[in-house]
């Protein structure tokens, strides 16, 4: 499975961070999630956790299930 990349953030004055994946909003986080998504990019694998926070982590099976057989049209 390829690693995430892509993925930046950033830190808005009000306290709320802005992910965004190749120039596009993935998400918005406010609050405590916006405190919990920095510690844990600070500790850990920026690109990571980002694409596990917006949803936009692959699994790896998305090309094998574009090619079955009920799936072709």
């Amino acid at each position: 499975m390829p690693r995430p990349s892509g993925f930046t953030y950033e830190q808005r004055p009000d306290a709320s961070v802005t992910i965004t994946h190749h120039g596009r909003e993935a998400g918005t986080l406010r609050g405590a999630r916006a405190e919990k998504f920095l510690a844990e990019v600070d500790s850990g694998d920026a690109q990571l956790v980002m694409a596990r926070w917006t949803g936009a982590y692959k699994h790896g099976n998305e090309r094998v299930a574009r090619n079955h057989p009920r799936n072709r049209r």
